[in-house]
């Protein structure tokens, strides 16, 4: 089985070739006009380059191009130490955003990245469960996982990130948590084209780790709408098949409406903080927040708060029957598990006395 939207561009070695496909008269004649070797190959014809910004000044130099022919090539890039292993075909447009963005897509080709965790907690203050949040390498280039996710999706790489992030979570995870520890592992539904094979990767991890599959849930998150529900619908009918739970987040917001919550059905409903924020004195979050309870419970889900930043506010979900809280009131994102949270919940309630 094989899903040609999973396959991604790797590294760009500092040296090696350009393969070009089809061979045009005019992109042959452009190269060589410019002092560039140009060799045939089986496929087309490929440049050499002699490091990136060689590479980029080939890249505007085919700028120069009628865009039909621009619109007919595609790109194979191999480094010198590749041997024989080429790197997927891909389009002008996406290599060169590729290249525009070259220090943040390395940062994604190389993974220079890690997962921190944040304590989730049911209502007698015990840590249950951990959210895995994707963040910079300790000496790694600093960045915002949203800025991160938009420049993959740019390029072409959010398949390739998603599923990365997924796998760091669930190796961290590995190496921090005992079993019976839920872990919440967040994923792009639209980052998983064929749920069968998008997602064999993270199965396989889960096994070769010696995990236990009932211990993960995995989260539905995305900015844009739902538009294929059916399409969600099969792939938390693959996780489940697996063993492994699945959650909506920010429910109550965007789009993730109290009216996709009920076509889902998902085992977890985690309910945005716009409506937890100072809910014990807003009458309107109140009742919006025991909308989604009630209706959670009508088809067996567990509901979690999100950004609990006060007691109050935790003390207002526990009352109206909301099984599970997270925020920084119990813990930030940090590199490995919390402490017990129930000694600085008893300083916020010495506080507030």
């Amino acid at each position: 089985m094989f899903c040609n939207n999973c396959s991604t561009i790797e590294p760009i070695e500092d040296q090696g070739m350009i393969h070009l496909s089809p061979v045009l008269p005019e992109l042959v004649l452009l190269f060589r006009e410019k002092g560039c070797t140009v060799e045939e190959t089986s496929e087309g014809c490929a440049v050499y380059y002699s490091n990136c910004d060689n590479l980029l000044s080939l890249m505007q130099l085919m700028q120069e191009l009628p865009l039909s022919i621009r619109q007919q090539l595609k790109f194979n890039v191999m480094g010198t130490s590749a041997g024989d292993c080429q790197h997927p075909w891909i389009s002008l447009q996406q290599f060169d955003k590729h290249m525009q963005q070259y220090d943040v897509v390395s940062i994604i080709l190389e993974k220079q990245f890690t997962s921190f965790m944040q304590p989730i907690v049911d209502c007698s203050k015990r840590v249950v469960a951990y959210e895995f949040l994707l963040r910079p390498s300790e000496k790694g280039i600093p960045f915002q996982p949203s800025e991160l996710f938009e420049a993959a999706r740019k390029t072409g790489l959010h398949s390739f990130l998603d599923r990365a992030a997924r796998i760091s979570a669930i190796e961290t995870s590995a190496h921090w948590l005992p079993k019976g520890v839920k872990r919440f592992v967040n994923f792009l539904p639209s980052s998983i084209y064929n749920p069968e094979f998008c997602l064999s990767h993270t199965f396989e991890t889960i096994e070769r780790l010696s995990l236990e599959p009932t211990d993960f849930v995995f989260e539905v998150v995305e900015t844009e709408p739902i538009d294929d529900v059916k399409h969600l619908q099969s792939i938390f009918e693959v996780y489940r098949r697996n063993g492994i739970s699945v959650a909506m987040d920010d429910v109550g917001a965007g789009y993730s409406t109290l009216e996709q919550m009920v076509r889902l059905q998902p085992d977890y409903v985690k309910i945005d903080r716009s409506l937890i924020d100072h809910c014990d004195v807003n009458t309107a979050s109140q009742k919006q927040l025991l909308k989604i309870v009630n209706t959670a419970r009508e088809f067996g889900a567990k509901v979690l708060a999100e950004g609990i930043e006060r007691l109050e506010e935790f003390e207002h979900c526990c009352e109206i029957g909301i099984e599970l809280a997270q925020g920084y009131l119990f813990g930030k994102p940090a590199s490995r598990p919390a402490s017990d949270c129930k000694e600085s919940l008893l300083r916020c309630s010495l506080g507030s006395a």
